[in-house]
């Protein structure tokens, strides 16, 4: 019975040290401004290939109604989005992500502000890894924050790829905040 009894409070000790729990401090840096919390955004969805991503960052970022959404073109030819909570997306992203590598940077910004509510269209391009020279991808984030009077929280983030028909307007290509 003694056997039994350490050798399941060794197990238990095995479980617990093997989980991560995020604590609000471990990320209060990232909601702090917008700046930090878009920064955030792009960090947490960047790296290289095989590199896990740090998804309770990722969820922390996002109020409890947090949602995101990519609008395209369905094979109908009817544009449409769907949404996605947090975990939805990691679990339809993190192949990708993490078989491909991904970075995705901001290259320009417009943000409107009023009150408690901040919306930023976010300009970004997309690579496979650091060192790639070139993009294979651009779009724009449409991201709507809300700030709490303590920490920024992303409500929901929507967003569209340029197409070779549709190219990005150049008054979204500066960064002007």
């Amino acid at each position: 019975m003694i056997y039994l009894r350490k050798h399941l409070q060794y197990i238990f000790v095995i479980a617990i040290n093997s989980i991560t729990i995020a604590s609000p401090e471990l990320y209060e840096r990232d909601v702090k401004s917008i700046d930090s919390i878009i920064s955030a955004l792009y960090e947490v969805i960047s790296g290289e290939k095989g590199e896990p991503r740090d998804w309770d960052r990722f969820r922390n970022l996002f109020h409890s109604s947090g949602t995101l959404r990519s609008v395209g073109m369905t094979k109908e030819g009817v544009v449409d989005t769907k949404a996605m909570a947090p975990n939805d997306y990691i679990k339809r992203a993190e192949p990708y992500l993490v078989g491909n590598g991904f970075f995705e940077r901001e290259i320009g910004r417009r943000t409107e502000n009023f009150r408690h509510i901040t919306h930023v269209f976010s300009t970004y391009d997309s690579r496979n890894s650091a060192t790639d020279k070139e993009p294979f991808a651009r779009g724009i984030n449409s991201i709507q924050l809300m700030h709490d009077s303590d920490r920024w929280w992303i409500i929901s983030i929507l967003w569209n790829g340029e197409t070779k028909t549709e190219q990005i307007p150049r008054k979204y290509l500066r960064m002007k905040k």
